[in-house]
Order: C-alpha cells, then sequence, then structure tokens
C-alpha cells in the first residue's frame, strides 16, 4: 500500500539559543511555542496555520501526525519531530518520520535546505528574506528606547514582516517537497531509515548527566583559571596578562616577539624559552586547554538529549556522528595488542 506523503515545516520561538543548547534544551524552554506550521498532503497546495495569532491545528493534520500510514517529510526533521512531541506532550514515532537533510547527506550533498535546493537546480528555492526575519520573530530582541523596552517581537509589532514570515515559511513546504522528489532519484534503502529511527530514540531518550560532577568540574575550572591568572600577573606585572596587545608588548620587552599567540606559535616559543616567558607560555596553552561553555548547558537538567547524528558524514554505509556533548561515549581509544 502506498504511504500518503505530509510535508510539513515549522517557525518556532524560544528565548534558549538553538545551536548552542540542541532542540531538546530549546523545547523545554518556559517560553517555547511554535509561531507558524505549513504543511501540504502529497501534491496538495500548502496550507498555514498562523498559531501565533490564535489559529488552531487542523484535525486532519493532528490524525496524520499519528498515522503510521501517513509518512512525514520535513528537512531536518528531528526538530519538526522533537518540537510538536513537546506541544502534544508526548514522544512521536521516528520510524514514521522521513528527513531530506539525511537525504541529502547520503548522497553527499550539503545539509542546508537552501544550498541542496541549489545544488539538485529545483524549481522551487527558499526565500532570502528568512534569517532576517527569523531573527526578528524568533529570537529575544535587545529591549531600546525605541522599542519600549520590550524583549520579544510580536506579529502586531510588524504586520507585513509577518505576512512575510508566514510566506517564507509556506515556501519552505515547497523547497522540501521539491527536493524531496529530487532525492528520490537515489533514495536510502529502508534499513538506513531504521538506523535513523534508531538515532531518534537514543536521543529521545538522552544521555543522564551527573549534575554535581558538572558543577565540580565548573568550579574546578574557575578555580584554576583565577590561580593560572594571578600568578601571569605576578610574572608579568601587567594588569591584564589575558590582553593579547598587553602580553605581546610584554613579550617583545622580554626579547621575545610574536606576531600572534595562536596555539601552534606558542607551543613552538614555549618550546625554545626559558624562565618566566617558558612559565607564562605554558600557562597560556594550559588556560587554552579548559572550556566550560558545554557544561553550563548540559549541567541544567538531568538528562542530555540530541548526542547522536545519522549519516551526517555522508559515508555509506551511514555512520553515527557524536555532536553538541564534550564526552563521546563512542568513541574510545584503539586497543593495541601485542602480535
Amino acid at each position: 500500500m502506498r504511504l500518503r506523503v505530509l510535508h510539513l515545516d515549522i517557525e518556532t520561538y524560544s528565548f534558549a539559543p538553538l545551536p548552542k543548547c540542541g532542540v531538546y534544551r530549546y523545547c523545554d524552554a518556559p517560553d517555547f511555542e511554535i509561531l507558524l506550521l505549513s504543511y501540504a498532503f502529497d501534491d496538495a497546495p500548502v496550507v498555514t496555520v498562523d498559531m501565533a495569532c490564535g489559529e488552531t491545528l487542523p484535525d486532519a493534520f493532528l490524525h496524520a501526525l499519528e498515522d503510521a500510514n501517513v509518512l512525514k517529510i520535513a528537512h531536518n526533521a528531528a526538530f519538526e519531530r522533537v518540537c510538536f512531541s513537546k506541544h502534544l506532550g508526548h514522544w512521536l514515532d521516528p520510524a514514521q518520520w522521513r528527513c531530506t537533510m539525511v537525504m541529502a547527506w547520503y548522497q553527499t550533498l550539503p545539509g542546508k535546505l537552501a544550498d541542496v535546493a541549489v545544488a539538485l537546480n529545483v524549481t522551487e528555492k527558499k526565500m532570502e528574506e528568512g534569517k532576517d526575519l527569523i531573527r526578528y520573530f524568533s529570537m529575544p530582541c535587545r529591549p531600546t528606547q525605541a522599542n519600549g523596552g520590550r524583549t520579544r517581537n510580536l506579529p502586531r509589532h510588524a504586520p507585513e514582516k509577518w505576512a512575510t514570515y508566514k510566506a517564507y515559511n509556506a515556501q519552505d513546504v515547497e523547497t522540501e517537497r521539491a527536493v524531496y522528489k529530487a532525492l528520490l532519484h537515489h533514495a536510502l534503502p529502508e534499513h538506513e531509515w531504521a538506523l535513523y529511527a534508531l538515532d531518534q530514540r537514543i536521543n529521545d531518550r538522552g544521555v543522564r548527566v551527573d549534575r554535581l560532577l558538572v558543577k565540580n568540574a565548573m568550579a574546578v575550572d574557575l578555580a584554576f583559571s583565577q590561580q593560572a591568572f594571578q600568578r601571569a600577573r605576578e610574572l608579568t606585572g601587567l594588569e591584564n596578562p589575558g590582553s593579547v596587545s598587553q602580553l605581546k608588548a610584554w613579550l617583545a620587552d622580554m626579547d621575545m616577539p610574536m606576531e600572534s599567540l595562536a596555539k601552534r606559535i606558542v607551543q613552538e616559543k614555549a618550546a625554545e624559552a626559558d624562565g618566566i616567558v617558558k612559565e607564562l607560555l605554558e600557562l597560556r596553552l594550559e588556560l587554552s586547554k579548559t572550556s566550560v561553555k558545554k557544561y553550563e548547558w548540559r549541567g541544567a537538567s538531568a538528562r542530555t538529549g540530541g548526542c547522536m547524528d545519522c549519516c551526517n558524514s555522508g559515508a555509506r554505509p551511514a555512520p553515527f556522528a557524536g555532536r553538541a556533548v564534550s564526552c563521546r561515549p563512542r568513541i574510545f581509544p584503539r586497543t593495541i595488542c601485542p602480535t
């Protein structure tokens, strides 16, 4: 039996920065909401639902989301699936979804919808206004005197922009549908889609986070950074030894002129130096090793999702790739056995 196909795309809002925290943390933000939905069944016209302005999801669409006989298609389908799972309050089955980004990766094509549309030379292209509209409506804004101190732009603040955003959302469905049809000429084998569904279930379940460990790791990093910074001040006499310009001037006075403080160059100079110059350069290298930015996001939740990517290297068979977390449990040291 031929399955019906549902193409869909959404626009959303959340104060959480999506590129930094990933879709799972993004959806967990208390102000997360779906602003716009555009969808089309098979080759039917695109329908847009303005949820931000009070329109409700049609029953036919809601039924299709749960219907195993309807194949849900989206570009970066994990985003739509996780967002609707959050909206509905339960996980949607990833086995019922297909992702045109994964299909593009499998054929070693670009992952972005705009780029793959160009690469495939489809007639339906993305609207170029999208990035500005996403920044305006889907991200917090800086409060200013001109905007009355608000931290978010709503449809009523710019009706013409909002109308363009709705058109952009609908056009994304047209573009994704055209890309999907083009990619079907070299479709993924079903066993690869089984791996995709497994990948999605792993991400939905997430990995348990030891929040006490994260908290203590951040505290150790802070203590070490403060200690190293103070030692650098003692060695150099500089007010701010973290300043590139101040440090380069000090190194020049110590007969160690350096045009750049890039890691590779600092390593080379540290090997040549001695005394306080060597200690200072080694301190700088040590400080460059510590980064707890990912811990700051991951430590806020008992579980972290979205740590795996299926097929994102374009290799065949499609491998799993780690993402969004510093500790990647899939990567282990190679065992070297004596022969």
